[in-house]
């Protein structure tokens, strides 16, 4: 009587330990990937440095630098250690990866602000020289370094567990809890219904059995893999396959500016000339509007643009379109310079046919850069060209031209450009101002030697030409991406390290700051009285710099966290982004956190989810990260985000449809046992059914398009909306398991009626039917079967009670593809 059963609970007790070590796998692939960002910044470390000591130059091993030590760095040198400049000569930084700062920086000795990462005279390890040379003193190395401390700040930090990884454990919670309270109740049942301890136990692992959706592990890792298949194919690398779920799951947005919002290359955006303010194209593919380029004033401003510039196209880009080639030289001339080139033609034509004789380079004492060169448009004459700081431009001049004749620089004129640059910088663009002069042929007649260091050429007295201004324009995707964010119910915070008004700027420009919202300041102004007066709390929308942050209370940033719907930080440090990443999730949010550069690691990895960019983004960015954008684009996180929810839905229809066959799998267990029928249905079917029929339609789930709502909802609550809530129970057990139960009894007793056990005479028979030596047991018309004849009833009941699950879940299968309203596209 006992071997069957025995045999059945070994066949069992294999299959539940190729499971346990299934999980175990899949669980250590989960957890044992441990963070490299320490091995990133190691790799970050330049491998020579030129030092000064005892007052010889020496080139040594970075590590060797030490503090005191007297370094000198050029361009296209990595800064070896923290630098106070002593002395410089037209240096500029790239501090991007630090700061977030667009543009590369000027280096000087001058002080110019309290806070280290905006002060002009220090150097920071790891960043690079652009351009000019410099000398400074070594205050800082290793792990003192601002970037070290920053290592340090992102190494530290503890990973939490995400979204999806807390359902699945709640769910488990709630699975194990059931099969162990039915398993153990079972148990004990039995045995005070006079049960040996071995079917006691036979009955207790069957149940448990019945209860374990086996092939909800395979279902989890085919969804994540599959999803991440997909985003590969649409730009998003997944590091780790639960960020995708929990990117569907966020809430809240911090995104960086430069380079993810925003084109990562610095465009002319307006000019003034002729008294007007003038709209360039800034569009990715140029297909935006244009000005009227007939103007004689624009002629001159745009010989000034190009001639006045050091920046070039590198070599080899013939067939790339203009706005994306490669140059050298800073980002601001590279801007005028693809401006120029596709307004006007050939620069490099233009540079030959106006060759030049001498320069000034920008330098941040006289803030402006100066060249003299043979002009083609008056023989043997030569014109000086001049751009720079506005005002400081302005001052040089006293004339102005206007549609391409000069006239006095009068104080009407005077506020004309005052409004221009006010207006333009207003827009959180940068502007340069340009002028010149047509130096005389008989005072400068052709071959004069123009001396740059002993100037003896005029810087006065010239003729004001026009303004141009540049900004990193944002990209075509993202105020779209920002637009389904917000209809998703999803908050995006800008966290930048950028000038308030710029980050402000281009909030407005993807609508991160919606049209219409204002800031304090902006009621300051309309209502013309000062910002203490104002109540925050009437602005919908607010920016925040990061010396404010510094000293915020934490309940200060949690209000502001609260009651703002649309926010800018800028100007922040990376303790600060980790500070605004940890306010949002003290409100409860999960937050995604995009950042390219070094200052953005320790926001990435405190984040839920952490996305780097794959082409800006530094290594340790990419380290930190759990996800990489390989397009630089923030609209893809947008399809993430979609991409997240439908994994939620599919897994839900996933366990909604898998658990719908315990109810049928365990209630022939509680007959077996309570009423003393024959067993209907055996451990081995019920695996056939868990790990045979169930499991590919519950993998097939996976592949269920998104239905019509998934971004119009509001982003799932973590503490209310479970992956197996009390609706998903009472569906799959109460209603359609049930159903199902009720569907493999009728087969059961029907196939017995036919045989001649009519339901009745099956009432407590279960020990006579289980009796090997009982060979005459008699049916309800007074046959006789022998215990052979009996199993092979019995075992016909099975596959009949097996048949009828396995049809009956092809229906649930079709109830289970749609929870709410299908896309109609996609249907």
């Amino acid at each position: 009587m006992e071997d069957e059963p025995a045999n059945d609970n070994l066949y069992l007790g294999v299959v539940l330990a190729a499971v346990v070590i299934v999980t175990g796998c899949f669980s250590y692939y989960q957890e044992a990937k441990s963070s490299k960002i320490m091995d990133s910044f190691k790799n970050m470390v330049p491998q020579q440095a030129l030092v000064i000591r005892e007052g010889e130059k020496i080139q040594i091993n970075a590590e060797n630098v030490v503090v005191g030590d007297l370094v000198e760095v050029k361009g296209g040198d990595r800064v070896p250690a923290d630098l106070r400049i002593i002395s410089s000569h037209g240096c500029k930084v790239d501090n991007s990866s630090l700061t977030g700062e667009s543009e590369p920086q000027t280096r000087s000795p001058e002080f110019t602000h309290e806070n280290p990462l905006e002060t002009r005279n220090i150097c920071f390890f790891s960043t690079n020289c652009v351009e000019g040379t410099a000398r400074g003193i070594v205050i800082s190395t290793g792990d003192r370094t601002v970037m070290g401390r920053i290592a340090s700040l992102a190494s530290g930090l503890e990973v939490g567990q995400t979204p999806i990884a807390m359902e699945i454990e709640h769910f488990i919670r709630i699975i194990t809890g059931v099969a162990v309270f039915l398993g153990m109740s079972f148990f004990i049942l039995s045995i005070i219904l006079g049960y040996s301890w071995l079917e006691a136990v036979i009955f207790l692992i069957g149940i448990i059995v019945a209860n374990v959706p086996e092939g909800l592990l395979a279902t989890v890792t085919v969804c994540l893999t599959l999803t991440a298949k997909r985003m590969a194919r649409k730009n998003c690398l997944v590091k780790n396959l639960e960020a995708v779920e929990t990117l569907g799951s966020t809430s809240t947005i911090c995104s960086d500016k430069t380079g993810t919002l925003t084109q990562n290359r610095m465009t002319v955006a307006h000019m003034w000339f002729d008294n007007q303010i003038h709209e360039a194209d800034t569009t990715e593919d140029q297909s935006g509007a244009t000005f009227d380029k007939r103007s004689p004033t624009w002629t001159a401003l745009s010989r000034i643009a190009a001639l006045c510039n050091r920046a070039v196209f590198k070599a080899g880009q013939e067939n790339v379109p203009i706005s994306k080639r490669d140059t050298a030289g800073d980002a601001s001339e590279s801007a005028l310079l693809k401006c120029i080139q596709l307004s006007c033609g050939s620069v490099k034509k233009m540079r030959e046919r106006n060759p030049k004789l001498t320069e000034i380079p920008f330098n941040s004492t006289n803030k402006y850069q100066l060249s003299i060169h043979e002009t083609e448009d008056r023989p043997k004459g030569n014109i000086l060209v001049m751009k720079g700081a506005p005002e400081r431009i302005l001052e040089r001049c006293s004339t102005i031209l206007l549609q391409g004749k000069e006239v006095p620089l009068n104080a009407e004129l005077r506020d004309a450009f005052q409004n221009a640059y006010l207006e333009l910088g207003g827009l959180g663009e940068r502007v340069l101002g340009f002028c010149q002069l047509y130096l005389p042929e008989k005072k400068f007649p052709r071959g004069f030697k123009f001396d740059a260091d002993e100037v003896n050429f005029p810087l006065t007295n010239l003729c004001f030409v026009g303004l141009m201004s540049m900004i990193d324009p944002p990209r075509a995707a993202v105020p779209d991406a920002v637009g389904k964010c917000r209809s998703a119910g999803i908050k995006v915070i800008m966290v930048t390290g950028d000038h308030p008004i710029t980050a402000k700027a281009i909030a407005k420009g993807v609508g991160i700051i919606s049209e219409g919202n204002e800031t304090v300041e902006d009621i300051a102004a309309r209502l013309n009285i000062p910002v203490s007066q104002v109540n925050p709390r009437e602005a919908k929308a607010c920016v925040v710099h990061g010396s404010d942050l510094k000293d915020m209370p934490p309940e200060h940033l949690d209000d502001i966290l609260k009651n703002h719907t649309e926010i800018v930080f800028a100007r922040t440090s990376p303790q600060q982004k980790l500070i605004i990443v940890e306010g949002c999730q003290r409100q409860g949010a999960i937050v995604a956190v995009t950042g390219d550069g070094v200052n953005d690691s320790p926001a990435l990895k405190k984040a839920d989810i952490g996305i780097a960019m794959g082409i800006a983004g530094s290594d340790v960015s990419k380290q930190a990260a759990d996800m990489i954008l390989l397009d630089d684009n923030f609209a893809s996180i947008v399809t993430g985000v979609e991409e997240g929810r439908l994994i939620f839905d599919n897994l839900k229809k996933s366990i909604a449809y898998t658990l719908t066959s315990n109810i049928p799998e365990i209630t022939p267990f509680l007959l077996f046992i309570i009423i003393n029928i024959p067993l209907p249905l055996g451990t081995v079917t019920i695996l056939c059914i868990d790990l045979g029929t169930d499991m590919v339609p519950a993998i097939s789930l996976a592949y269920e398009a998104a239905e019509s709502d998934i971004m119009k909802r509001q982003p799932r609550n973590s503490k209310t909306d479970k992956l197996v809530n009390e609706r998903l129970i009472s569906m799959a057990y109460g209603q359609i398991g049930m159903i199902q139960a009720l569907g493999g009894f009728f087969t059961y007793f029907v196939i017995l009626a036919e045989n001649g056990f009519l339901p009745g005479t099956l009432l407590g028979i279960r020990l006579d039917w289980d009796d090997r030596s009982k060979n005459d047991l008699e049916d309800s018309y007074g046959q006789e079967w022998t215990y052979e004849q009996r199993k092979v009833v019995e075992f016909t009941c099975h596959t009949a009670f097996f048949a009828s699950i396995v049809v009956v879940q092809w229906a649930d299968l079709i109830i289970c593809k749609t929870r709410r309203t299908r896309s109609s596209s996609r249907a």
